[in-house]
């Protein structure tokens, strides 16, 4: 097989599978529902809630996490913000108490999320959140260090990785699923957030960003020597569409090196007929769900 068809079939491996899809779907209407009727008294399963993180910019692998943000009427801001202590510990509480109506998976109030573990493996972390004044931005609990208010812009995010997706033929968001398999096969201490502010930087300015799935191996050998000059030159990048800084406390760079020999490897195997050996390679980048 060409190179063009392990990475189109890499890439759809790394996809979630319909069923999964739509349990999510389920779900999370389900959790909606209760939260409108505890909050809003209204029985909607789509109104107030909406997904965030890798799974709503659409990075999201067959590993991935659930966000999900849900809007509250701003009462509850007034209500909870008025608590002499750690009002935010206890609006958590709430929304855990009242998710309880519906699932009683395991559950717990952790810092900024209400996580909700599922058998399957499946995990929520639900995000209660209130609109803010720019009809854009939202403001959001965290219960650390006594209590205090944040703020996020997720619909932002969202939106320029969609634009700068669609700007490089989709492969924006093909190269960040790509980017978490090698981080979960090399233990790489990246956060989600992080390896798709990088892609999308190295997006802007790939001079093959509108090519298709037969230079994906440049396209993965030259991310990692990217990745190499980022973790030389800075500690903290700002998230594309809201200007979220982010920090990053762990060094990269090694594991971008390794990666990237090892592409270089593939790539020669590949120019020299050895197949297989060039497909054993990017196995050890990305993971079994690269063909073998």
């Amino acid at each position: 097989m060409s190179v063009a068809g392990n990475f189109e079939n890499f890439c759809k491996n790394l996809r979630m599978s319909p069923d999964v899809i739509d349990n999510i779907s389920y779900r999370t209407k389900r959790i909606t529902k209760q939260l409108n009727i505890d909050f809003w008294e209204s029985t909607s399963e789509v109104n107030h809630s909406f997904y965030s993180g890798s799974y709503g910019r659409g990075t999201d692998i067959y590993t991935s996490d659930i966000d999900l943000l849900m809007v509250l009427p701003y009462s509850y801001y007034e209500k909870y913000n008025s608590y002499k202590h750690n009002g935010q510990s206890a609006l958590l509480q709430a929304v855990k108490e009242s998710i309880e109506n519906t699932y009683k998976s395991y559950k717990r109030a952790d810092g900024q999320v209400v996580k909700v573990d599922f058998t399957d493996g499946i995990s929520y972390e639900v995000v209660p959140c209130f609109l803010n004044n720019d009809n854009e931005s939202f403001t959001y609990p965290d219960t650390n260090g006594g209590g205090s208010w944040k703020t996020t812009n997720p619909k932002a995010e969202i939106k320029a990785f969609n634009e700068m997706n669609r700007d490089s033929n989709k492969n924006l968001k093909r190269l960040c699923r790509m980017m978490r398999a090698w981080k979960n096969k090399n233990n790489v201490q990246m956060s989600g957030y992080l390896i798709d502010t990088l892609c999308y930087r190295f997006m802007q300015n790939w001079s093959h960003k509108k090519e298709s799935y037969l230079y994906y191996d440049w396209m993965a050998r030259d991310f990692f020597g990217f990745l190499i000059n980022q973790s030389q030159s800075s500690s903290y990048w700002f998230v594309p569409g809201s200007n979220r800084k982010i920090i990053s406390t762990h060094s990269f760079e090694y594991k971008a090196k390794q990666a990237k020999n090892l592409a270089l490897k593939a790539i020669q195997y590949q120019s020299d007929g050895y197949e297989y050996s060039s497909k054993q390679e990017w196995r050890n980048i990305f993971g079994s769900k690269f063909p073998s």
